[in-house]
């Protein structure tokens, strides 16, 4: 049987059909209806934040923040190229040139210390993105903003149900995007949201997201269609039930993946940071100087059905939507890492057993 780098968690089956019972009863499926309205004010308490508006992918979730600050075209960015292209495209889409910034070598978020060589008198926003669930230096990211006068749009992707120092990942800095994908620790099948403190900014994110409609003859905005639907809402209801209990989980395979790789020479594995509640998202291996490559391992794991992922691989330079614009020579470190890492399977029903597997595949 294969072994997949993730899996998508359900809920058992009745509890779903149970949850959406209602929409069969009231033929309501999107628009926000109850589900979504339920959902929205549960994730507003999960995530510390005193606004969340829900988005039928995390993508539109973030490329909307992004509009919603109505920044001038062709204004600069500064974010990371070590991340998946919805963060970068999310800038692009917007009419706004991402500058990229290189990551630390150990958390592989965006180095901080290198952010303010890159400010520019048309820089008017930093996007980070907090990667595997890896939190970035938000103190010195916000001191930053504040100094230069710029926005800071967190790409959470990967954070939901992280702390740091006792709050939700997702409520700092001006905005955050988080998904909500079926790939996630929490999942509404598609789906995500944005989480923000700004009340101005709900009448904007909501007209984004739904054609500017306000009324059933009046439209005052020229929004899109991201509206999350009934079905999905009701996924996350019944998935948030049991995201404490899938996170136990996936640490206990965190736990066990680090006794059994922690100390070989050559791998690197993710850091455990000071004030962070981790989620178990990834787990995320670099092949620096081991003795077989990051591909060999990969290879390996793949002739014995085991499906691990490069991940991120390549950097966002080196698509071939940017290449001729930017030089991955330009982020070494984020372009050594792109070439050593792989993110080992990791979900709640993944036994002990078969991460003794995989471990002795890559060690062996």
């Amino acid at each position: 049987m294969s072994i997949l780098v993730t899996k998508s968690t359900l809920p058992p089956f009745e509890e779903y059909i149970q949850e959406i019972k209602e929409i069969w009863d009231t033929h309501w499926l999107t628009n926000m209806g109850v589900k979504h309205d339920t959902l929205q004010a549960l994730l507003e308490e999960k995530l510390d934040s005193k606004h969340v508006v829900l988005y039928t992918n995390g993508h539109l979730a973030l490329e909307n923040i992004i509009t919603a600050f109505n920044f001038p075209k062709e204004a600069e960015v500064i974010t990371t190229p070590f991340t998946f292209a919805s963060t970068t495209h999310a800038i692009v889409r917007n009419g706004l040139k991402p500058v990229f910034c290189d990551i630390d070598s150990d958390t592989l978020c965006i180095d901080a210390s290198k952010i303010e060589d890159l400010i520019t008198p048309k820089t008017v926003a930093i996007i980070p993105v907090h990667v595997y669930g890896n939190v970035c230096d938000i103190e010195r990211i916000s001191s930053i903003a504040k100094k230069h006068n710029l926005k800071v749009i967190y790409d959470a992707a990967h954070s939901f149900g992280e702390t740091y120092k006792g709050k939700a990942v997702a409520s700092y800095g001006d905005a955050s995007m988080v998904s909500f994908h079926a790939t996630k620790v929490f999942n509404t099948i598609e789906g995500g949201c944005a989480a923000f403190k700004d009340d101005s900014m709900v009448q904007i994110l909501d007209d984004l997201k739904n054609f500017g409609i306000r009324g059933p003859e009046e439209v005052r905005f020229v929004g899109g269609n991201a509206k999350m639907s009934e079905f999905q809402a009701a996924m996350g209801i019944c998935n948030l039930r049991h995201l404490d209990e899938n996170i136990k989980k996936r640490l206990h395979i965190d736990s066990l993946y680090r006794k059994l790789l922690g100390n070989v020479s050559g791998i690197q594995l993710k850091p455990v940071q000071e004030g962070v509640s981790s989620n178990g998202a990834y787990f995320p291996v670099l092949f620096n100087s081991f003795k077989k490559t990051r591909d060999e391992v990969f290879e390996q794991l793949s002739e014995n059905e085991i499906y691990a992922r490069k991940y991120f691989y390549p950097v966002i330079q080196d698509y071939d939507c940017y290449k001729d614009k930017y030089s991955s020579a330009d982020t070494p470190v984020a372009k050594k890492a792109s070439l050593n890492v792989l993110c080992l399977p990791i979900y709640p029903d993944l036994s002990d057993d078969e991460v003794k597997t995989i471990c002795s595949i890559i060690l062996g």
